[in-house]
């Protein structure tokens, strides 16, 4: 239905959560190398749980392999707390991709330029505090993606 993208995560517990959110939903994972810790790590199984061995999940070896692969879905956001729009503002459609950066760094300026206006936002009322934890931003892009796919349908 969605596919999520992420961008050199770092944290494998992280991985293993969203890995286990799309085994859940049916959402396909992306993984763009190099990644902060090798798919074989007990945390990424712990987290991720049997859930992971009823995951699509591709990797690939880094930007440039994601972005020339036939399994790159053709629609992406790129979520990152630098967007004005939100995640609100965005009409998903099955098949969309959401792209996520990693944990200490986000999304480098090129992927900022590679995706344009299609950028978003998960709005946030304290001001002081930077952002969400990635897995869970994961999990609040992927079900708003769903609700509003399964509204048209």
């Amino acid at each position: 239905m969605i596919d999520v993208i992420l961008f050199q995560p770092e944290i494998p517990q992280n991985t293993g959560n969203i890995g286990r959110l799309c085994a859940f939903t049916e959402s396909r994972l992306h993984l763009i190398h190099p990644l902060g810790f090798e798919i074989t790590d007990k945390n990424l199984r712990r987290a991720g749980m049997d859930y992971w061995k009823s995951l699509e999940v591709y990797e690939y070896e880094n930007w440039d392999d994601f972005d020339r692969s036939p399994n790159r879905p053709n629609n992406i956001f790129l979520f990152t707390t630098h967007a004005t729009s939100t995640l609100w503002d965005a009409n998903f459609q099955c098949g969309d991709g959401l792209l996520f950066g990693n944990e200490g760094s986000g999304a480098p300026e090129f992927i900022h330029q590679w995706a344009g206006v299609n950028r978003l936002t998960i709005p946030k009322y304290s001001p002081e505090l930077r952002s969400l934890n990635l897995a869970v931003s994961v999990g609040i892009a992927v079900y708003e993606a769903i609700r509003q796919i399964s509204i048209a349908n």
